[in-house]
């Protein structure tokens, strides 16, 4: 009975090592450990592109203040992608991989209702910040939970939208009753 014993507790070590080399070998191959791949090429007018695995690349679409209600001046302006129609606000933010600090996406909706979002396919912490119609703060979602399906509802009527990266609001001190404006390009 002892052999036998013997030969079944070898056979599990065999087939746990076996089963650790081949999920070794399932990683990353590139030697780096970065999850993104780059890749510089030549482009026609001669100069260098670096191609990221970032998601869909930021595309400035217009500039957005954050306006201080307490001293009317400028806390902070950002650069803006604009997210107008139904699909652009259905997809947002949805696969990317990165942004700057400087940068963001505006939702403009029809009309002012109360919003809600969620962070599905979003890849980077965020911060959501609804706007009414007047263009005042009206409620602010901070540290947004990345990939989460949880809903994050604006409490009050909202017809603009504002996703910048977690931490933007404490770090510029952006809050409740604020304004922005934004410019299109």
């Amino acid at each position: 009975m002892r052999p036998l014993k013997m030969l079944i507790t070898s056979s599990k070590w065999l087939f746990n090592i076996a089963f650790c080399v081949y999920i070794a070998g399932c990683g990353d191959r590139s030697g780096s450990n970065s999850s993104t791949a780059t890749t510089t090429t030549d482009t026609a007018a001669g100069s260098t592109a670096i191609v990221t695995d970032a998601g869909p690349t930021f595309t400035k679409e217009g500039e957005l203040y954050f306006i201080s209600k307490a001293s009317n001046d400028t806390i902070r302006k950002i650069d803006i992608e604009l997210a107008e129609t139904d699909d652009e606000r259905a997809k947002g933010l949805m696969d990317r991989r990165s942004m700057s600090d400087d940068q963001g996406m505006l939702f403009i909706f029809p009309t002012a209702e109360e919003q809600s979002f969620w962070m599905k396919n979003t890849y980077i912490s965020l911060d959501i910040i609804y706007v009414g119609e007047n263009k005042e703060i009206v409620s602010v979602r901070k540290y947004a939970t990345p990939l989460s399906e949880e809903s994050l509802p604006s409490f009050k009527k909202a017809m603009y939208v504002v996703e910048v990266n977690a931490g933007f609001c404490d770090k510029y001190h952006v809050a409740y009753g604020d304004k922005i404006a934004f410019t299109k390009l």
